[in-house]
């Protein structure tokens, strides 16, 4: 599996808008996209991080020169304050019921 990990922060007042908006990605058919999570920190609610799950590095590549994906982008990233910081990589090791491997 491969993936990318964000970390950035929202503008204040949004947060509900931006949950709806990235829970109505779900609804894309993206091949060999697995799974994402949203992680809002404890001690400050407008800062977050992303994981985002592909089955491998080809699809993750392929979704981001997608169109559709620049798209879904544009939308993320109008709720934040500056430009994320991504990390990119391969998923060697996942456990419990949810994972895959």
């Amino acid at each position: 599996m491969y993936g990318t990990i964000a970390h950035f922060r929202i503008k204040p007042g949004v947060k509900d808008e931006f949950i709806k908006a990235m829970d109505s990605f779900g609804d894309a058919l993206i091949a060999g996209w697995v799974t994402d999570y949203y992680f809002q920190l404890e001690h400050d609610s407008n800062e977050f991080y992303l994981v985002a799950i592909f089955k491998d590095k080809e699809t993750y590549q392929a979704n981001a020169d997608s169109t559709a994906q620049h798209e879904r982008y544009l939308a993320f990233r109008s709720f934040l304050e500056d430009d994320p910081e991504w990390h990119d990589g391969f998923i060697l090791s996942a456990t419990g019921s949810g994972s895959r491997k």
